[in-house]
């Protein structure tokens, strides 16, 4: 809005506030609001997950909230870009309201809601976007049947929330892995010549986790819940569309896919074709390493981080 209404040449500067505009009051809010949060129980089936019993969960409300507010004040208004944030926040509220609700939430009740979200962004992103899937490896692009590029973005929509959504367990974690997907989308928007018009929100939103994460660091203050990791997932499949070329989502978030999605697999296959697989593993996968491997939660944050960056890295070099 401010962006709007200002010259060009100090558009750089008010860019710079938005930054700090966003970091700063996560922190501040973080630090104020978040003994008014609901309370976490501890994750019976987790690895030392009673040890989370009644910090404040939910923080993921005030990051979202965070972003949304400096997104509106230093993005210029653009239809497409709003309809995002506001999906973010709808995706932030109804993880909060799980969050906060003192018997979870089915999964059915959530896939629903998943849906819905993915079903919208879909909506919004053929409305402004051409459908066309480039492969940036090989320099080659296709253009997409409409109704099946719809249902590819639900797709990537829906996995990117729940493995984003699983893999939040160990403090620091989900949000040091999507700082890291979300700064390689953004390397990818600069490399690609693609994502202009979303590349300041992506580095709003990641100012907005670190945020978080001066709170949530080993030994942490209070957890983001689904409020937050629910709403990174959907920013990320917001993001990762924005390159043009999605497949890019695989290399720059396969840490989150394969901490949190291994899980999925797995419990998938039992309920649905009584298929049990991956017996020897505790998933998702950070609970293993620290179970099994006997991995410190600092070890574990460290470790994938340092797998998704070498991953990231290559992504990049190799599309350069």
């Amino acid at each position: 809005m401010l962006n709007s209404i200002v010259s060009e040449n100090v558009n750089s500067l008010l860019s710079l506030g938005g930054i700090l505009f966003a970091f700063i009051v996560t922190i501040v809010a973080t630090g104020k609001l978040g003994k008014y949060l609901p309370k976490d129980a501890g994750r019976e089936f987790a690895h030392n997950g009673k040890l989370s019993a009644g910090k404040p969960r939910g923080a993921g409300i005030i990051f979202v909230l965070a972003f949304a507010a400096a997104a509106v004040l230093f993005v210029p208004v653009k239809a497409e870009g709003l309809i995002y944030v506001i999906l973010t926040v709808v995706s932030m509220v109804t993880g909060f309201l799980d969050d906060a609700s003192e018997k979870p939430w089915g999964e059915f009740k959530k896939g629903f809601l998943d849906l819905c979200v993915a079903v919208l962004v879909a909506q919004t992103y053929l409305k402004y976007n051409p459908n066309v899937i480039k492969l940036a490896l090989f320099q080659m692009e296709f253009e997409i049947p409409k109704l099946l590029f719809a249902v590819m973005i639900v797709i990537l929509v829906w996995v990117s929330v729940n493995v984003t959504n699983c893999s939040d367990g160990v403090d620091g974690l989900s949000g040091t892995l999507t700082i890291i997907t979300l700064v390689s989308i953004y390397t990818l928007y600069r490399v690609l010549g693609t994502g202009a018009d979303f590349a300041f929100p992506v580095l709003l939103f990641v100012m907005c986790i670190l945020g978080y994460l001066w709170h949530n660091a080993t030994p942490s203050f209070l957890l983001m819940g689904d409020a937050g990791s629910r709403a990174m997932g959907l920013f990320i499949s917001i993001a990762i569309l924005k390159t043009g070329s999605p497949l890019l989502y695989i290399p720059v978030a396969l840490v989150l896919i394969l901490d949190g999605g291994l899980g999925l697999i797995k419990l998938t296959l039992i309920r649905l074709f009584k298929i049990r697989i991956m017996t020897n593993i505790t998933l998702p996968f950070h609970d293993h390493v620290r179970k099994k491997w006997g991995w410190s939660n600092t070890q574990t944050v460290f470790r994938f981080a340092i797998v998704q960056i070498v991953l990231s890295m290559a992504a990049v070099y190799g599309i350069r």
